[in-house]
């Protein structure tokens, strides 16, 4: 599940991928090509080279070192929850995401053979960072990508009794990268079982996250998608895609809108009577217009706002 967002400068510049960050953060050179922030860095035949040069024959290793930071993230979570099953359910991002932290940091230091193995095939230009896409074209899912292997930490999150970890080559695993707005407005419909509406309620945002969603009983209508991944999508083209969904999507219903209104301080609602959906498509192009699909400075002031909004819903919940 992807639902998390912060500023760019904390976060991966626009035009800049994970794979950067993680190999600036163990001094060596950062991956060239300017991908999207968790995207599926391209198997190509010097990263096929590079996997099994550097990794062949440590399946058993590379299993064992997973799960054993596996267990130290479990423990990290174990005091969040009571239940055992729900420590683990719905946690595929929180899971990744801490585990892959750690892994950095030890990278760092070096503690065991292994993480030699893993630092000399990064050296190297191996492709390392965790990845965020659609599984099995059924629901969303974070993993790490080791070269040409797919690497899941958090194999249980949506069906517990599985193992909690599972490697295979990427070609296999069935993990994509989410397309455009239309693949995500898909999966969040078959996976969260959502309704997804046009954002004319909080124009100002709108180019970056031009949706609303609605599960009941499983999540709260809220601004989709608020991840770097979806929001860098969005920069890529201007803002076309966001504009056109915001033109012809349809308007949440009163109940919804109510809802994430309630969220919402006065100075980010809609200021005409439209509804909101002129003003969200104008801002769509006004934003286009001043170039703020590269404007760093731009966005952050952005999702602060956003992060205002989830502060502001919180005091008022």
């Amino acid at each position: 599940m992807c639902r998390w967002i912060v500023p760019a400068d904390l976060a991966a510049p626009i035009q800049r991928d994970d794979p950067g960050r993680s190999t600036d953060l163990m001094g060596l050179s950062a991956m060239p090509a300017p991908l999207l922030f968790q995207k599926i860095v391209p198997v190509d035949d010097a990263q096929v080279a590079l996997t099994r040069m550097c990794l062949a024959g440590t399946s058993e290793s590379l299993m064992t070192y997973s799960l054993t930071l596996r267990a130290r993230t479990d423990l990290v979570f174990a005091s969040l929850l009571a239940n055992a099953s729900s420590k683990r359910h719905g946690r595929c991002e929180d899971i990744a995401r801490e585990l892959h932290a750690h892994l950095l940091k030890r990278l760092e230091r070096l503690s065991c053979a292994f993480e030699r193995v893993i630092r000399e095939f990064v050296g190297r230009g191996g492709a390392f960072h965790s990845i965020w896409g659609v599984l099995l074209e059924q629901y969303f899912q974070n993993a790490i990508q080791l070269g040409g292997l797919y690497v899941d930490v958090s194999n249980d999150t949506v069906v517990v009794t599985k193992p909690k970890v599972e490697i295979l080559p990427i070609e296999v695993s069935g993990l994509v990268n989410v397309r455009d707005i239309a693949h995500f407005r898909q999966m969040a419909e078959r996976y969260w079982g959502a309704t997804i509406y046009a954002n004319h309620l909080v124009p100002s945002l709108a180019p970056l996250l031009p949706m609303i969603s609605a599960s009941p009983g499983r999540l709260q209508p809220g601004l989709q998608s608020a991840c770097n991944y979806m929001i860098e999508l969005v920069c890529r083209d201007g803002f076309r895609q966001a504009e056109d969904w915001l033109r012809d999507g349809p308007a949440p219903p009163p109940e919804i809108a109510a809802a994430v209104l309630a969220g919402v301080p006065p100075d980010l609602r809609q200021r005409v009577g439209d509804g909101g959906r002129g003003e969200a498509v104008t801002a769509c192009r006004e934003a286009r217009g001043a170039g703020f699909q590269t404007d760093v400075g731009w966005r952050n002031k952005r999702v602060m706002d956003y992060l205002r909004m989830m502060k502001f819903w919180q005091n008022s919940s």
